[in-house]
């Protein structure tokens, strides 16, 4: 834990999050989840705390043994291999790009009569935007040719939905990965693999 202190920091604040909802009444954990949320009415509203809340809660407290194994296969092995530093900097960057720019495509949308008004207050909240970031840094710290089928995977999993009729979110993690592959620069001059090795074990 102490090799990936983010990574886990995280995670201790989502396992907080995710028994607060579980143990909340239907119409607290709905209150909350849309108060926490990073959609047109929390940005317009409270556009800082509403980027900043979102990316620590996750909407069904049932998946968080999943996020748990995600966060350490990818976000702990890419702090690990580039340095918290680093890491922070890319999956910040692309929470907040990813949000932003699938939101505007939300209020285009409205604008132009081709999505309900009832999306300015849709629940978008998690923490997928950032894993799909540093899977996309992870590219990079893995060896030899098997990075290039790796990329190719990661690029048709998320690439799919968004050719096939895929939501704002689609487009969200889409954003997230491409910044994530954007990063490269910044895995560059470190022994990363090396390192998520002796940590990863």
């Amino acid at each position: 834990m102490r090799s990936a202190p983010g990574t886990h920091a995280w995670l201790l604040i989502i396992l907080a999050t995710s028994l607060v909802i579980a143990f909340s009444s239907q119409g607290l954990e709905q209150y909350l989840l849309h108060r926490t949320s990073s959609n047109l009415h929390e940005l317009d509203r409270h556009p800082v705390q509403s980027l900043l809340l979102s990316a620590f809660w996750i909407e069904n407290p049932a998946s968080l043994p999943t996020y748990v194994l995600l966060f350490e296969i990818v976000h702990a092995r890419v702090e690990r291999g580039i340095g918290t530093a680093r890491w922070l900097l890319v999956v910040t960057t692309a929470h907040i790009a990813a949000t932003l720019v699938s939101q505007k495509v939300v209020l285009v949308r409205i604008e132009n009569h081709d999505a309900s008004r009832r999306m300015l207050h849709v629940v978008d909240i998690g923490v997928s935007y950032g894993l799909a970031a540093s899977a996309g840094v992870l590219t990079y710290l893995v060896p030899g040719r098997w990075k290039w089928l790796y990329a190719a995977a990661l690029t048709a999993f998320f690439a799919v939905p968004l050719a096939t009729g895929g939501t704002f979110t689609d487009l969200g993690h889409a954003i997230a990965l491409a910044v994530g592959f954007a990063a490269w620069p910044l895995t560059r001059g470190r022994r990363a693999w090396a390192t998520v090795r002796a940590y990863g074990k």
